[in-house]
């Protein structure tokens, strides 16, 4: 009996003292980040364009890096332009498209730009942006704009620097300038203005350079194969599910003829969390919004071949496709793995000048900084 007490004695104590289990801890939310480009389409800024038509995609996979990965919006702006588009009352800007999570449709409103124009108010065009766009009211939410250009950063006599600083601290939001040309330029030190007045940072680099950077490797055929064979997963429902689907299809070919891997930089994107298609794709839709019910999406909303099935057949065939989708997007990251690894090496045999920096190169620096400013934990670059 005295050792049966003991015994109790012992595992008593051993409970009490003993260190905690580690508490299980749930999977960090995801954390808005919405990011608007404005872009200078005046007459000299082809290189500009080009650059971002090109370099798209790399920076969305920079942001895809990011811990908790965040649930992206990108809304575009340019301005510099001429004709009815481009109205006097409206600074000579023109609104391209919201704060939205669909990149297809950002990527197409960057391949119809076009060059024209002469009068940039870069400053106006940042505070069109704050003004007009539905900000994430999440405080965690990390709101971004950059504004790109290479003429004086103070041409607009209604909006000065403290107006813009003024407007964007009511939004919380930072804007961030690109300066398109070398430093020791007479009009750099305005962009620098532009960019701390609006709580910002400032970069300058080569508009041209985009097109010299592009490395092909081994891994973008295979990569671009896969992106098409992706697109095969998509399940489409509501009144434009079509049109959408089409036009995922429309900027892969975009992509594909950028040349250069820009096409395997968009499959990276296409097989990672930030491309997201909830609003036509009932894959997506299932995924991300733990309250749908494929029961209540009605028949007249489902594509052809749903509209054939049973309720329970319906949820089998999308989660048939959900795993279809992840095994080609696991492929894709293994590829795109060794692809990146490539890029670095074959960069690192031509080291170039600050001022040779190419547009995605200051942005992904920029958003890197300010990531972590806001509480993202954010990979070491190598």
């Amino acid at each position: 009996m005295a050792r049966f007490r003991l015994a109790a004695v012992a595992l008593l104590l051993t409970a009490l003292f003993a260190p905690a289990a580690e508490p299980v801890r749930p999977a960090p939310a995801s954390k808005p980040v919405d990011l608007v480009i404005c872009l200078d389409c005046s007459g000299s800024m082809g290189g500009l364009i080009d650059s971002a038509r090109i370099k798209l995609w790399d920076v969305v996979n920079e942001l895809a890096k990011v811990k908790p990965t965040p649930t992206l919006r990108v809304g575009l702006y340019s301005y510099g332009g001429q004709g009815p588009d481009y109205p006097v009352d409206k600074g000579y800007t023109r609104k391209e498209i919201d704060l939205t999570m669909d990149l297809d449709a950002v990527y197409e409103k960057l391949n119809a730009l076009k060059i024209t124009g002469h009068i940039e108010y870069a400053t106006g065009v940042s505070k069109r942006a704050i003004d007009e766009q539905k900000w994430s009211d999440d405080p965690a939410a990390l709101k971004l704009i950059f504004v790109c250009g290479n003429e004086e950063a103070n041409q607009d006599p209604n909006v000065k620097y403290a107006d813009l600083g003024e407007a964007a601290k009511g939004k919380g939001v930072i804007v961030n300038s690109i300066y398109c040309g070398p430093d020791a330029d007479a009009v750099a030190p305005g962009w620098k203005d532009l960019a701390a007045a609006a709580g910002g940072k400032y970069a300058n680099i080569d508009m041209n350079k985009a097109k010299t950077q592009l490395i092909a490797t081994p891994f973008d055929k295979q990569l671009g194969e896969l992106s098409g064979k992706l697109n095969t997963t998509y399940v489409t429902y509501g009144k434009d599910g079509g049109k959408l689907a089409e036009n995922q299809a429309a900027q892969d070919k975009n992509a594909a003829g950028a040349g250069g891997g820009v096409a395997a930089s968009r499959a990276a994107s296409k097989g990672g969390a930030l491309y997201r298609n909830d609003t036509w794709d009932l894959v997506d839709r299932m995924k991300n919004d733990p309250k749908f019910d494929i029961k209540t999406v009605k028949d007249d909303e489902l594509c052809d071949e749903m509209k054939k099935m049973t309720p329970d057949e319906r949820l089998a065939y999308l989660k048939k496709k959900e795993e279809e989708r992840a095994k080609i997007q696991k492929e894709i990251a293994e590829l795109s793995a060794k692809r990146a690894k490539h890029i670095e090496e074959e960069q690192k045999k031509a080291p170039k000048s600050e001022d040779e920096k190419a547009l995605d190169e200051a942005l992904k620096a920029t958003i890197r900084t300010q990531a972590k400013d806001k509480g993202f934990e954010v990979p070491e670059k190598k």
